[in-house]
């Protein structure tokens, strides 16, 4: 059956254009339902057995959510035990279109068969399809076509023996008008909350309920704390006429009464907007996309230098006007641009991880969540497990921010563990920076290559055989994914040839399917102190793509030919087949062998081989790049490095001045010239510690596609053009350069989206978003195994350096352990003592001693657990001795047994 619409449409040109839609409808969709005998179904999916213990509906039955409830109430619906629910088309639809993350989610529950959740496509179903009605909403047109399928269903399994009452569907909705109308057609519905509610032996589930709004305004007081957020469609109007700007919400880790708003522009117009006052940041939570007014520009600010972190102590519903003067008085500097946030656009929250701060009043089920992100206010929520959840590390949703709540509020979603364990913490790393960690479904692993493979007529046909060469790599002990090799040998013309030779994953991960889908979202392998994070699955990993030594691997090689200058003759590019001759080792880690532990911090050795290995792999990056953007100058995926803004080298000028040194900045090489010659007398650490300033004061390298952006050049490397080939392994982007350069040479054909510049361009954004995200999580986790390190040892004396000067405190290097850590000079248990700080220096005057970027000090290093959720590494100064601030460096202790050991 056809029903087909047709209107008219204008065109860029001006013009008109006829467009039919048609829309076909069926009568043969199935239920799904195992029980029903008139739908010629092979594999069903609701089950017969469908009684739940309600004391609601005691009588078997299937539920059919409405849009809304799964937008806010997923967290109930993974569940185990919410089973055989019915998923309407309409709902899937208007899902995808409001929730990225949400849809994704559902459709994850869809695919689970113990779950037992049907997709129904009533769009196209003869009897369950309506046409939208004149002057009816969508949302209206949509919740009468929820109501209609579920009406089918009704009459559809009435006649099933299932039962004294029945086999019945129940209709799930929190919108009231809904569910009258639904009632007085004789369906059965009810609000979610008083279903879940209802399931008498299944407790739990209530505290995952997102709050609704009667809930929202039982919590929260009547003062208006807030000013309201103005509408979506006025925020627009005022975007369009200048009056707002749009930008991505900030929160500050150090301060939770500041921000900044980044609105993008073109090029180098983009800007930041200081935000500061609980009201002026208005209940946007950090990653927010908001609306911002510029305030009048006597009322811009500086950027606190104050540290002030909210305590962790409840406070009332009321804007605490001390807490904004120690923040409003501490701006004297140079003033930014200063807004208030007026609205919302986006909100991106998501589950996040933290822990209970249960509340004193006895038998309160209302208590104060503290999230592990200090970006992220506080949440009230309702919980009934209190008790057990203290101590855990958990994961909370929030529902919404009233005007009238100093905290949001959420729900509880699950527990992860208690708070310090290894696993745990591992956990809440992974999910706090979005690494996808999950085992790889099984969609995802059917792709690989059917075991044991081995490399056939056909591989060697199509390459170059270089089983002959001398190739070796050079990587960590017990390092599996060896991805790149090299060989050098001398012609009979007395040149050189050199080769780098690069693992071909994109021989086995082939553009559209599942494993090659999995990879692009994953974005990059994430190494962990003790453990991997996969793009890909083990066996092409640690095996099949792997350049083992011994064994004939294939490979995508870039060859030079090279003169006794280092001259390039020539250089071509082939897919071919090596056979790796070593596996040539260096040092990165010190592990306990049973139990994973840390049991010595070093820093890695750079060796003449490293050196010598990572030139050639930069060289054929480069050349890779040039390659591929000769032959696809609208779609090459290539990487650049912004040149820094030359405000952000005033500190390490600073900081070279203040020895005597000069460094010029004109240009990056300029810059390395400086640092290459920048050496103080007796100082053998100076020039480590200015090259670790210079990195501070760089931009972050991102990924591009050529056909969208003018600037291509790689400040960093101070090359014109740049990409990466060479890790396909554990790089997404790499295997995306890999099938570029195939094509290019006519070693593979090609496909649309690879020559799609707008999907190359959102691919980049991914990989820069994953990219960024990894480099946190692997922080996060050395920060935790440094914190490990240090709780089994006490407090220890060091030698540091003072890295930088700020108004309270000093940051100090320790080279032994490549450790910072921050040395206050005004702590809440003790007096503060007399400071004076010159930005100009920049120095620090404490008390009659005077601090200076690079002066060398002696500090105790210890773990400080009191908080469980928050331990730091801290540093206090012990030299030079300043009354009243310094400490006692700690007496020695005889090594315990296993120490002995470790040394």
């Amino acid at each position: 059956m056809l029903k087909s619409k047709t209107f008219v449409k204008k065109t860029r040109s001006g013009g008109v254009m006829k467009v039919v839609r048609e829309h076909y409808l069926r009568d043969d969709i199935w239920c799904g339902s195992e029980t029903c005998t008139e739908c010629k179904q092979d594999s069903p999916v609701l089950q017969k057995d469908v009684c739940v213990e309600s004391n609601l509906c005691s009588y078997p039955h299937y539920l059919v959510p409405d849009t809304n409830v799964v937008l806010h109430q997923i967290d109930v619906l993974e569940n185990p035990v919410i089973r055989n629910v019915i998923i309407l088309q309409t709902v899937l639809q208007e899902v995808r279109h409001r929730s990225a993350p949400v849809h994704k989610r559902l459709k994850d529950i869809i695919h689970e068969k113990e779950k037992h959740f049907y997709t129904f496509t009533n769009e196209h179903h003869r009897e369950t399809f309506i046409e939208r009605q004149p002057g009816e909403s969508a949302n209206d047109r949509n919740d009468r076509a929820i109501r209609v399928a579920v009406k089918w269903y009704s009459k559809h399994l009435k006649t099933l023996e299932s039962g004294p009452d029945g086999l019945k569907v129940v209709l799930l909705t929190n919108d009231l008008g809904n569910k009258q109308k639904a009632e007085e057609n004789g369906m059965v519905a009810f609000k979610f909350e008083e279903y879940i509610k209802s399931l008498l032996a299944n407790p739990e589930l209530v505290d995952l309920l997102a709050l609704s709004n009667d809930d929202k305004n039982e919590i929260t007081s009547s003062k208006v704390l807030f000013p309201e957020h103005l509408p979506l469609s006025r925020i627009q109007v005022g975007i369009k006429s200048g009056s707002y700007l749009q930008g991505t919400f900030r929160a500050s880790r150090d301060n939770y009464l500041e921000a900044t708003v980044f609105v993008q522009g073109d090029g180098e117009d983009s800007t930041e907007v200081l935000i500061q006052g609980l009201q002026n940041l208005n209940r946007a939570v950090h990653q927010d996309v908001v609306a911002v007014q510029l305030l009048p520009r006597n009322q811009w600010l500086a950027p606190s230098s104050v540290v002030l972190q909210d305590d962790g102590v409840a406070k009332d519903d009321d804007v605490e006007e001390d807490e904004e003067e120690k923040v409003l008085s501490a701006a004297e500097a140079a003033r930014k641009p200063t807004g208030k946030v007026v609205g919302i656009i986006k909100r991106n929250w998501r589950p996040f991880c933290g822990m209970l701060n249960v509340s004193q009043i006895k038998e309160s089920t209302r208590h104060l969540f503290t999230p592990a992100d200090r970006r992220v206010p506080r949440i009230r929520i309702e919980t009934r497990q209190a008790s057990t959840l203290a101590g855990q590390r958990i994961m909370v949703a929030i529902d919404g921010w009233p005007k009238n709540s100093r905290y949001p509020n959420g729900h509880f979603v699950r527990s992860l563990g208690g708070a310090g364990e290894k696993e745990t913490e591992q956990e809440v790393l992974l999910l706090e920076h979005d690494v996808p960690h999950q085992a790889f479904s099984q969609a995802v692993l059917s792709f690989l290559p059917k075991m044991p493979w081995a490399i056939t007529p056909e591989d060697m046909a199509k390459r170059e055989d270089l089983r002959h060469l001398t190739v070796c790599s050079v990587d960590p002990p017990g390092c599996t994914d060896i991805d790149d090799a090299l060989h050098c040998r001398e012609l009979e013309n007395g040149n050189f040839e050199v080769g780098v030779h690069i693992a071909d994953v994109s021989h086995f991960i082939r553009p559209g399917n599942a494993l090659d889908k999995e990879a692009a979202n994953r974005g990059t392998t994430v190494y962990l102190c003790g453990k991997r994070i996969d793009m890909v699955p083990e066996l092409l990993s640690s095996n099949l793509c792997s350049l083992r030594s011994n064994v004939e691997r294939l490979a995508f090689s870039c060859i030079w030919e090279i003169n006794h200058k280092a001259e390039i003759l020539k250089t071509r590019f082939t897919k071919s087949v090596i056979n790796s001759k070593v596996n040539c080792p260096h040092v990165r880690f010190h592990m306990d062998s049973e139990t994973h532990d840390p049991i010595d911090l070093q820093t890695k050795e750079l060796m003449e081989t490293n050196s010598m290995v990572e030139e050639f792999m930069l060289l054929a990056n480069i050349s890779v790049a040039q390659k591929i953007y000769d032959e696809f100058s609208e779609c090459a995926l290539l990487r650049k490095h912004p040149a820094p803004p030359p405000s952000n080298y005033d500190v390490l000028i600073k900081a070279a001045k203040s020895k005597n040194v000069e460094i010029h900045v004109d240009s990056a090489k300029a810059l390395a010239d400086s640092l290459d010659g920048a050496k103080v007398e007796s100082f053998s650490y100076f020039n480590t510690l200015l090259r670790i300033l210079a990195t501070r004061c760089m931009m972050q390298a991102v990924y591009f596609c050529s056909g969208m952006d003018s600037d291509f050049h790689h400040y960093g490397l101070a090359s014109p053009i740049y990409t990466h080939f060479t890790s396909p392994i554990r790089r997404y982007s790499d295997i995306i350069v890999h099938r570029l350069l195939a094509v290019a040479i006519g070693a593979d054909s090609t496909y649309p989206d690879l020559m799609d510049k707008h999907k190359q361009s959102a691919l980049c954004n991914n990989l820069n978003y994953r990219h960024k995200m990894a480099q946190y999580a692997q922080r996060a986790s050395v920060t935790f195994h440094t914190q490990l390190f240090f709780k089994s040892r006490g407090m220890l004396n060091e030698e540091g350096f003072v890295l930088f000067v700020r108004k309270n405190a000093i940051i100090v290097l320790i080279p032994k352990f490549g450790l910072e850590g921050t040395v206050f000079f005004d702590t809440k248990d003790k007096v503060s003592p007399s400071l004076v700080y010159d930005e100009e220096g920049p120095t620090l005057k404490v008390e009659q001693h005077t601090f200076h970027i690079f002066d060398r000090v002696k500090v105790t290093i210890g773990l400080d657990d009191s908080n469980i959720q928050h331990q730091k590494i801290r540093m206090a100064l012990t030299e030079p001795s300043i009354p009243g601030v310094s400490v006692p460096a700690p007496e020695a202790e005889p090594p315990t047994k296993k120490q002995k050991l470790d040394r």
